[in-house]
């Protein structure tokens, strides 16, 4: 099956896809396009976040990463459904947990990894308590408003998965002062390591959306 993948940031997301691709097997060829492909940072500098924006985080192609509102990718992100389509692909994945406020125009299933959270991890929580991690201290009203709306108790922390893996381990570190008994990565950068890693410090279970996604991907794909 061919599918369609777009990141918020620039393509290929050689960050993600080694965690996928083995779960994708030899059924699904990948396609990658992103909505800030061909900008300089100081294009998407006009694209900064103002006080009552929804905030984005992504990764550069040259590994750097870029902060941005999400109203400026809007329109750039029904550009890369067409041309996903263009190239024949049989449905898309977007690798980004952000929640998006309008319906695209596509002919293919398009999977949101914040849909396959929002629905899941409720269902895996027993307390209905939580701790988030997301990757920017700009995110952490916007991902209270979200989670509130899912579970009853919502911990929020902030370390990008775009940085040095350490500055993730040490904010990890505070997650096991919680009363949570579930951890969501809530980005679509954070890595297996590091879920592997919170695992280990909290020994609680952690919910990472790239592969989490990846498997309903690997549900269509299953054709035979």
């Amino acid at each position: 099956m061919k599918v369609g993948a777009i990141t918020v940031g620039q393509s290929p997301r050689v960050d993600v896809t080694p965690d996928l691709l083995p779960i994708f097997g030899d059924k699904v060829e990948l396609i990658e396009i992103g909505a800030l492909d061909g900008l300089s940072y100081e294009e998407i500098a006009e694209f900064a976040p103002v006080d009552g924006d929804y905030v984005l985080v992504s990764r550069m192609k040259d590994g750097g990463s870029v902060t941005f509102a999400e109203k400026h990718i809007l329109p750039r992100l029904q550009e890369c459904i067409f041309k996903l389509e263009e190239q024949g692909v049989s449905l898309i994945i977007f690798f980004c947990t952000g929640n998006f406020p309008v319906e695209f125009d596509s002919k293919v299933p398009l999977i949101f990894p914040n849909m396959v959270l929002g629905n899941i991890v409720p269902l895996l929580t027993r307390k209905k308590s939580i701790s988030v991690l997301i990757p920017s201290e700009l995110q952490i009203t916007q991902a209270h408003e979200r989670w509130e709306k899912l579970v009853d108790k919502v911990t929020v922390f902030a370390a990008s998965p775009y940085g040095k893996f350490e500055d993730v381990r040490l904010v990890a570190e505070k997650l096991t002062e919680t009363d949570s008994d579930l951890v969501v990565l809530d980005c679509i950068g954070y890595t297996q390591e590091m879920k592997d890693m919170v695992y280990n410090l909290t020994k609680k279970p952690v919910v990472l959306p790239r592969t989490l996604a990846a498997r309903i991907v690997t549900e269509m794909a299953d054709i035979g």
